[in-house]
């Protein structure tokens, strides 16, 4: 079984350098016989989202393997909907209950809209609880986390970004890494979009190392110590996803993947008011309502 390395958070714990993103897998007994599978095949973290199903899943497929819950790690996640003090403590014990676990190793507030500094005061405090090991932001850029650290006593561990070839928020990643916050690649193969995975230049580099270009775009993220959680119901898929730690890409090859970035998100512009509304609006104007 392939050894997976860790990254030191700056709390002190530990996580996989790879794990299993859970969270998109709609049908909840797909859920379970997928991350029942991933546990045999090695992985020791799952990203188990915000989805009730999915999270329940995650809790059944761990006990049925009969592992021990020290050895996995699990990240949840708040949403928008949730994000205020009293909706976050629920929701944080809500997921405890559907895992049917005693802590969460991390949790984090999935984007910087909403009441933001009450829900990290949530997390903040079921983090004393001892109910969550680590806490930590997803989609924030530094001027929102600035606002956020600057504001709280407790500093976060981990920032999810998107991060692939197209779209590598170089800068952002020296940010946060400069403030020492762990990174997160989200959606390491951009859905594929563009043709990413057939990418002439990411190909030669794959069949020199005899690898497939999901492997060579995950080492490109590991090997810079930045943690992922890819996506994947087979099998074959999951032991390839694992399959990574036995070449390092040279700095000619970093170089070139670098010449691939567009510098434009893949999905959407987190920055666009457009946007904002179309994709949280209804999320945001619930927590208005619910005040």
């Amino acid at each position: 079984m392939v050894e997976i390395p860790k990254i030191k958070l700056n709390d002190g714990n530990q996580l996989p350098l790879i794990g299993l993103d859970a969270s998109q897998i709609a049908d909840r007994e797909k859920a379970r016989q997928t991350v029942e599978m991933a546990i045999k095949n090695g992985y020791r973290l799952i990203d188990a989202g915000a989805n009730d199903d999915n999270q329940i899943a995650v809790g059944e497929a761990i006990k049925e393997t009969g592992i021990d819950r020290k050895e996995m790690f699990i990240i949840t996640r708040v949403n928008v909907s949730k994000m205020t003090f009293e909706k976050a403590n629920k929701a944080i014990e809500f997921s405890l209950k559907e895992l049917d676990t005693n802590y969460i190793d991390l949790v984090v507030l999935s984007h910087p809209y909403g009441d933001i500094f009450g829900a990290w005061n949530a997390l903040s405090y079921q983090k004393h609880e001892d109910k969550v090991k680590s806490i930590g932001l997803a989609n924030f850029y530094p001027d929102q986390y600035m606002n956020l650290e600057l504001s709280h006593e407790d500093k976060p561990a981990l920032n999810e970004i998107e991060i692939n070839p197209w779209f590598q928020q170089t800068n952002d990643i020296a940010f946060f890494e400069g403030r020492d916050i762990a990174i997160a690649g989200i959606e390491p193969f951009a859905q594929d979009k563009d043709n990413l995975l057939e990418n002439k230049e990411l190909k030669r580099i794959a069949e020199k190392y005899h690898k497939k270009v999901s492997q060579v775009i995950l080492r490109w993220l590991t090997q810079r110590n930045i943690l992922v959680t890819p996506q994947s119901e087979h099998e074959k898929e999951q032991k390839e996803y694992l399959d990574i730690f036995d070449f390092n890409l040279t700095e000619d090859e970093m170089i070139r993947i670098k010449g691939l970035d567009k510098g434009v998100s893949q999905y959407f512009d987190h920055r666009d008011p457009a946007v904002i509304e179309d994709i949280f609006g209804e999320s945001l104007k619930q927590l208005r309502d619910s005040k």
